[in-house]
């Protein structure tokens, strides 16, 4: 761990990824633990829910069953849950708390309290003074283990909570409601309010520890961490807190002033990155092109340093306006019998085997859908792999259509086929019965699945992938029927390993997403990197190449693109045609977000953006851009 930088108002920690992080965090648990054991007392934990502590719990779950670690003498408040919400429901923060931690340890049952999302209003402010006076009795909380919001909350304190506020009913933000959206399949199906602990219970705790990974925590983060403290941004009160740390992973420390513009804060090692990312960054802020900038614009910006290394501002310009001209090509594959030397891609074999890995079954068309295309035209060997079926984002109306058209047309065919006809008919009966919270029967999931393989089929043929190079891996960590996964087995793993030894490609392309709202593509990236890390000693793998690329939500910042790849007018509107193959995912798809825009529009606007970037850096003016990182194994 690192010392906290003076823009930082609260000890800040910064990991290379959440599981390092998540490690860390669970051995001060586990010492807490041992040391109140020794003490003949009890630990008095207050505890999160939501993506963020999974790993910690993991870590705990692990050393309870490898190391001994007891939580017999472990009491627990969580923090909220939503109201309405029955225990055993698939949101349920009850039921994640048994599946996700207490069912794996030794705690007792009494030992842990969680708010009561089944209590008629009335009496849920009693229950609320009845929770903090358990605490109260118990000392206080000896640590807190907190998340943050994108909107800043903890708990669900949401904006405006004051400082000394209560454990009570609140009523949720509009931007908590989109972001649990995905847990209840919709915006209309999320619970309207939740109880929450108060601020001023959260403050009493003698030691606080918040987590936040990934980039789309990234502004809230540094709202709470370098600004003033106020109750638009309710994490931010634990500036005022005297043992309070925020534990972070990279990209949810992006923003900070640190990582951001490393060169305003300390002393910093001029290489070609940290040169490109303060140039572009400078570029950018003053609205000038690169080769514009003046040795004052150098020297009044924080910049004076990189300025006397080279002397003088056209030197430094140039070198990274041919940084960022050598990052464009129209050639992804690389350009056969071509020089090399600052291409971003290599020019042999003039014919390469690649392996587009695509975590649902329209990331490769949405997110590099251009690059994809011209792979193909270029005459690549290019094998498509499917990471998932996608099947929990088709909505139920367009599975209960498409069952519904298999039966009408057996009976219109008088197809012979009774077991088939059965099951559509089991699942036309479930869909029309089911209700909200409900989990998709193993039919409807199929039928769900086979809709979303049709599309991805649909746009192959329509880019022109042979058959048999679609693969569809259908990794069992998905197949949970919601939004929460099983973790990553060996099967998973294996999957892919197969797929990279049959196959023996030169390229491989990823989805790079370390934030993303299914979750999916983190998990999916880390089974494409955990089969790499086993089989790089193979031979072919010398000769192999991988490219990350972003979902529709992202782009890659301008100074970590290491390959930007134009596309026309014509190949813009091509890719828009691509996509429509996937009818599932049109006019309001199951998990929308906070983004109205369809998946077409999503991409086509990043792609012009990032074309615009490059513009106002003073390089060519091109339609649209795809961006990738490459990632060296």
């Amino acid at each position: 761990m690192e010392h906290a930088i003076s823009h930082e108002r609260i000890p800040t920690h910064i990991f290379a990824d959440s599981e390092k992080a998540s490690k860390a965090v669970a051995l001060e648990m586990a010492a807490l633990i041992r040391q109140k054991s020794k003490e003949n007392k009890p630990a008095v934990l207050g505890l999160a829910t939501g993506s963020s502590p999974k790993k910690v719990y993991q870590e705990l779950i692990r050393m309870h069953k490898e190391e001994g670690l007891s939580f017999k003498n472990v009491i627990t408040f969580n923090l909220d849950e939503y109201h309405p919400m029955e225990p055993d429901s698939v949101q349920s923060y009850v039921r994640f708390m048994k599946e996700q931690l207490f069912d794996q340890i030794d705690i007792p049952v009494t030992n842990y309290h969680l708010p009561d999302g089944t209590l008629p209003i009335e009496k849920i402010p009693e229950f609320c003074k009845d929770y903090e006076d358990k605490i109260e009795k118990l000392g206080g909380l000896d640590f807190h283990l907190l998340g943050i919001g994108r909107n800043g909350h903890i708990g669900f304190n949401e904006p405006g909570s004051l400082i000394n506020s209560k454990t009570r009913l609140m009523t949720l933000d509009i931007n908590t409601k989109i972001d649990a959206a995905v847990d209840f399949g919709g915006l209309a199906k999320v619970p309207k309010k939740a109880i929450t602990l108060g601020i001023d219970k959260i403050m009493q705790a003698k030691r606080i520890v918040l987590l936040a990974w990934g980039e789309h925590k990234a502004e809230s983060v540094a709202r709470a961490v370098e600004g003033q403290v106020t109750s638009d941004i309710p994490a931010s009160y634990l500036q005022q807190h005297t043992n309070a740390t925020f534990i972070l992973d990279e990209t949810a420390a992006a923003l900070l002033t640190r990582i951001k513009t490393p060169w305003l804060v300390d002393s910093v090692t001029w290489d070609r990155k940290m040169i490109k990312k303060a140039v572009t960054h400078l570029s950018l802020h003053l609205e000038k092109p690169v080769l514009k900038l003046t040795n004052k614009d150098y020297n009044e910006n924080g910049l004076s340093d990189l300025l006397s290394l080279y002397g003088q501002a056209y030197e430094i310009n140039i070198e990274v306006f041919n940084y960022l001209q050598h990052t464009i090509s129209g050639w992804p594959g690389g350009k056969p019998n071509a020089d090399d030397t600052n291409r971003p891609e290599r020019a042999f074999p003039a014919k390469k085997k690649v392996i587009i890995f695509s975590p649902h079954p329209d990331d490769d068309i949405i997110s590099m859908g251009g690059t994809f295309q011209r792979l193909q035209d270029q005459g690549h060997e290019v094998h498509v792999a499917y990471q998932t079926t996608g099947n929990i984002a088709v909505a139920d109306d367009e599975a209960l259509r498409f069952a519904e058209f298999v039966v009408d047309f057996n009976e219109k065919f008088e197809s012979p086929n009774i077991k088939a006809n059965k099951i559509y008919k089991d699942a036309i009966r479930f869909l029309k019965n089911k209700k909200d919270s409900e989990l998709d029967i193993d039919a409807v999931r199929q039928i769900k699945g086979l809709i979303r393989k049709g599309e991805a089929k649909n746009t192959c043929r329509f880019v022109g992938i042979k058959k048999e190079n679609a693969h569809f891996l259908e990794m069992p960590f998905y197949e949970t029927g919601t939004i929460r996964k099983k973790p990553l087995a060996e099967i998973d793993i294996q999957l892919i390993i197969d797929l990279i030894e049959t196959v023996q490609p030169h390229q491989i392309y990823a989805a790079g997403d370390l934030a993303d709202p299914h979750g999916t593509h983190k998990v999916c990236l880390d089974a494409v990197f955990e089969a790499i890390s086993r089989i790089k000693h193979r031979e072919y793998m010398k000769n192999c190449w991988v490219w990350l690329y972003k979902g529709a939500w992202a782009e890659w910042d301008i100074d970590q693109i290491e390959m930007a790849v134009p596309m026309s007018p014509d190949q813009v509107f091509k890719k828009r045609m691509g996509i429509f193959k996937h009818q599932s995912q049109k006019d309001g798809v199951v998990f929308q977000g906070d983004d109205s825009r369809e998946f077409w529009q999503r991409a086509e606007d990043r792609n012009r953006g990032t074309a615009q970037i490059y513009n106002k850096l003073g390089l060519a003016e091109y339609e649209a851009m795809e961006a990738f990182v490459r990632w060296k194994f």
